[in-house]
């Protein structure tokens, strides 16, 4: 039978139980224990979908086209599976559940409410997630303790226990335990007043990990240990790190998994744990000397998490090639103001990267000329790959006025358009292509050498299209549609042959890079902007080198 760990959080938000939920899942995977994680979030949107990036952070897209929250990003980079839209479940669709049966009639005309009924669909989504299949089932609760929108989530993973035994579930909760410098004292008071509301609401923890920014001594761990009734071993010091990918050892070396195993029954023994690879990782991204400088274009650049996994994408091709990598974070709008300065010409490489609306689109476009004609490697994501594509039908093929239908309604040239049969419907508030669809690459086209194969799956989020009345004339112009869709219908990435790297595609490759598996378009550009970081002459990525299924 699957066993269950829920984490919780408590004294403030941003503590990082994502990170802590997703460092867990490494460590018992390291033990070679199957391991799926969801997470449970008390907001009323049926999905991030459509909440705004620079409040909310990045839409995570998972391969079978569910929009979920970034946390399922670090789940799956962490624990390196493939998770489904099944793993992310919100207030929104726990309630729109429950209206619908009981407008089907399925709960027989008794009286709905939040228990049993709310309580018991919310037990319905976890208890989905387990199967011969799975040891460990990881849930991370979204929220405070002390949130009042979190209390029917608290309250399903209290009965969660009596449903399916003692002994298969564990309670983690986080906490702060800040240093105030004036006292020169950490003080363990916030993560008592934040266990104790945990167990007014019937949870107590089996384990208690204290976030800080200092190591928390022996002697607040036997404090915490005894106000709170948890053993002194099962209070962790998880202090601030470095890398994130650091926190799986920091966790591991406070013997977080060792407890976690002897609370649900698992043999440390049939399941010792190898962290070889992790701590070659790990030694990698410590010793990086060398430095390249990335340009970020973007609309939403005030909020770095917006980007979140094209920041660790990036960052996983650093270790690979052995390089740090400074991040300068460009506001598309700025751009035209930045061009006759020197800072786009000192970047060694560039990512322009997904968005919707119409603000920052002509800076963008002006990032991506920048790039062609000065050489600098770039790599154009979703609707990155659209502004390469008005930007060379503009300057390349004399299309004057091109642009996108979603920008201007009115252009000459819509280079990038809906597609017939999904005009209709995108009018009256239709679903964009999401998930993952495959593309054939061309033979020897950049891309093709970049993934060492000829066809690919890349995950999608969009709904507008390069527009296939102008394919001819941009090709004859220099761009090269690289990569299509099977039935060659749509244009899935495009390159220019005369330059070092600018590629775009109209994929979000980000969501499926690895910290130890790099994806091949950023390894590319970073390899790319290494060469151009260090005078050397561009060169293709070794294909021999790659590991990586597309």
């Amino acid at each position: 039978m699957s066993k269950f760990v829920f984490v919780t959080g408590g004294v403030s938000s941003s503590l990082g139980k994502g990170l802590t939920a997703s460092s867990l899942g490494r460590l018992l995977k390291c033990r070679g224990l199957r391991v799926t994680m969801c997470k449970l979030d008390p907001y009323i949107n049926v999905d991030p979908g459509t909440m705004n990036p620079g409040e909310h952070g990045e839409v995570f897209v998972t391969e079978d086209g569910g929009e979920t929250d970034l946390d399922l990003g670090h789940y799956e980079r962490f624990i390196d599976e493939n998770l489904g839209r099944s793993s992310n479940t919100t207030t929104g669709t726990i309630y729109s559940s429950v209206i619908a049966k009981e407008r089907r009639g399925d709960y027989l005309g008794k009286t709905v409410q939040v228990i049993p009924h709310v309580t018991d669909e919310i037990k319905d989504r976890v208890l989905r997630l387990a199967g011969e299949d799975v040891d460990v089932v990881i849930v991370e609760i979204g929220g405070t303790v002390g949130d009042i929108e979190i209390v029917p989530f608290l309250e399903a993973i209290r009965q969660f226990r009596r449903d399916v035994g003692r002994q298969n579930v564990c309670y983690v909760h986080l906490t702060l335990v800040p240093y105030l410098a004036p006292s020169g004292e950490q003080k363990t008071k916030p993560t008592q007043h934040s266990v104790t509301e945990l167990r007014s609401r019937g949870i107590q923890p089996d384990v208690i990990v204290c976030r800080s920014d200092k190591d928390i001594s022996q002697g607040l761990k036997r404090k915490i240990s005894l106000l709170c009734d948890v053993p002194i071993e099962a209070v962790i010091s998880a202090i601030d790190a470095e890398s994130i990918y650091e926190i799986p050892l920091v966790l591991h070396e406070e013997g977080l998994d060792a407890v976690i195993c002897a609370i649900l029954g698992i043999d440390p023994a049939q399941h010792p744990i190898a962290l070889g690879d992790w701590e070659q990782l790990v030694h990698r991204v410590r010793t990086a000397e060398r430095e390249v400088r990335i340009g970020v274009v973007g609309k939403y650049v005030n909020l770095p998490d917006a980007y979140l996994s094209v920041v660790e994408a990036l960052r996983h091709a650093g270790f690979h090639h052995g390089v740090q990598v400074r991040l300068e974070w460009i506001d598309a709008e700025m751009v035209p103001d930045l061009v006759p300065s020197e800072r786009l010409h000192e970047l060694d490489g560039m990512v322009i990267p997904g968005g919707f609306g119409e603000r920052g689109i002509e800076g963008m476009v002006a990032a991506a000329r920048y790039a062609r004609e000065h050489a600098i490697p770039c790599l154009g994501l979703c609707l990155g790959l659209q502004v390469m594509v008005v930007e060379v039908a503009r300057d390349l093929a004399g299309l004057e006025g091109a642009n996108s239908r979603e920008f201007d309604s009115r252009t000459p040239h819509p280079v990038i358009d809906l597609m017939e049969d999904q005009a209709d419907v995108v009018d009256k508030g239709g679903t964009m292509r999401l998930g993952a669809y495959p593309a054939m690459l061309s033979p020897g086209s950049q891309v093709a050498e970049i993934y060492g194969a000829s066809a690919v799956t890349e995950r999608h989020r969009h709904r507008y299209e390069v527009n296939p009345r102008y394919r001819a004339r941009l090709e004859a112009a220099g761009l090269r549609c690289s990569g299509t869709s099977p039935d060659d219908r749509l244009v899935e990435f495009v390159e220019l042959t005369d330059h070092p790297y600018w590629i775009g595609t109209q994929a979000h490759p980000e969501f499926k890079s690895r910290p130890d598996r790099p994806h091949p378009l950023f390894r590319a550009l970073l390899g790319a902007a290494l060469d151009r970081a260090e005078g050397r002459e561009p060169r293709l990525i070794d294909i021999g080198d790659l590991d990586f299924v597309g």
